[in-house]
């Protein structure tokens, strides 16, 4: 599908240990979105969204806000070509 748009967020802020990636891949399932999400050791988390440019977009807006326990500081997102995932999951 040619209106299917990937997105690389990095997010930092208080977003580990706070429900951040299980809420993340519940927000990315219920819009339709592909990809993962996982912690990083610096204490950021790090995704990749594949769907379509809106779907896409709304997630990496709702990401500046997350679980409700997060307190998010920045997120960055850099477009790459997408890939063809299917399905969401949480990466260790």
């Amino acid at each position: 599908m040619s209106d299917r748009i990937r997105a690389h967020v990095y997010v930092s802020g208080r977003v580990q240990g706070v429900f951040y990636r299980a809420t993340t891949r519940d927000t990315a399932r219920d819009r339709g979105v592909d990809g993962w999400v996982r912690n990083r050791d610096d204490g950021r988390v790090e995704a990749v969204f594949e769907g379509p440019e809106s779907a896409v977009e709304e997630l990496i807006d709702w990401c500046h806000t997350g679980s409700p326990a997060a307190e998010v500081d920045d997120v960055t997102a850099s477009r790459e070509e997408p890939s063809g995932l299917d399905g969401f999951e949480i990466r260790r």
